[in-house]
């Protein structure tokens, strides 16, 4: 019994130097990502000021070039510096990914509430539709979507919002579902509350934390979605500057050795969505005590 006492004595001791050293790694990522986000989202706003150039504007006397001190990232076929469109080019999926995330997100929390909050059949009914469109890949639902459409920023916007709101809608509903037997839901409906104040007064408010963390980790998941769409063809017009566009332009130019063309989008898309992936990671493991007291371990 005294040898149990102190090996359980001892990994006690043992346990809060992995979980201190985790949480200092931890934080220092999110720094580190905090730091990349903000000094891209900074460049992106500044661009026009700064840098006032036509990202659209043509010049074949300096196509491909290397990058140097005047094009630190070289320029692309048409003699567009590539730093300065790419810069653009994020501001625009930036804007794509957000507004699309917002979209699906009020489509996905108003089935969610619907369901959650009705039962019964009509959430039998809406899961089903959930699971059918679930079961198609997003992707070729968007291409379906946007071919049906004008290739444009509404239609790609419209295109990523109404296939990426399905883990909306199943978050909003279980979480409703969860909270209509608890005491207080049943406290308000003793004293005379309708349905309609159940939902909006003690039900939404909290779901809305949940439902503001889903739309966040879904912003990457939108950027990479119009990058794909714009890389086939059929996402923003060509001449619209975004990162998805100028990677298929710069695919061109590996033939030729451009190399940068392609890798400067690339990069910036990668380092970018990856920074707002640790950051939305950490603000759900803040938010879910479950993964939190896991991480304590």
């Amino acid at each position: 019994m005294t040898d149990l006492a102190s090996r359980i004595r001892a990994r006690g001791v043992r346990r809060p130097g992995r979980a201190g050293s985790a949480g200092r790694a931890g934080r220092g990522g999110v720094l580190v990502a905090a730091a990349v986000l903000t000094v891209a989202v900074v460049a992106c706003l500044l661009a026009p000021v700064v840098w006032p150039l036509d990202e659209s504007a043509v010049d074949l006397s300096r196509t491909r070039l290397a990058p140097s001190p005047a094009h630190p990232a070289g320029t692309d076929d048409l003699g567009r510096d590539v730093l300065h469109r790419s810069l653009y080019g994020l501001r625009v999926s930036l804007l794509v990914g957000a507004v699309a995330a917002l979209v699906a997100a009020v489509i996905g929390g108003l089935v969610g509430a619907v369901a959650g909050s009705l039962g019964g059949w009509v959430d039998r009914v809406l899961m089903r539709v959930v699971d059918t469109i679930a079961a198609l890949p997003h992707l070729l639902l968007g291409i379906f979507i946007v071919a049906m459409l004008r290739p444009s920023l509404g239609a790609v916007i419209l295109s990523i919002g109404l296939t990426h709101w399905l883990s909306t809608a199943r978050i909003v509903r279980s979480e409703l579902l969860s909270l209509r037997n608890r005491p207080f839901i049943d406290a308000a409906v003793a004293g005379g509350a309708s349905r309609a104040r159940v939902l909006t007064r003690h039900l939404l408010p909290h779901v809305l934390p949940r439902l503001a963390l889903a739309t966040t980790l879904m912003v990457p998941h939108a950027v990479w979605h119009e990058t794909a769409l714009s890389f086939l063809g059929l996402g923003l017009p060509p001449h619209l500057a975004s990162l998805g566009n100028m990677i298929n332009d710069g695919q061109r130019s590996l033939l030729t050795g451009a190399w940068w063309a392609s890798l400067v989008p690339g990069l910036l898309l990668v380092v970018v969505t990856l920074a707002l992936a640790v950051l939305t990671g950490r603000w759900r493991d803040r938010l879910d005590p479950r993964v939190r007291a896991e991480l304590q371990l």
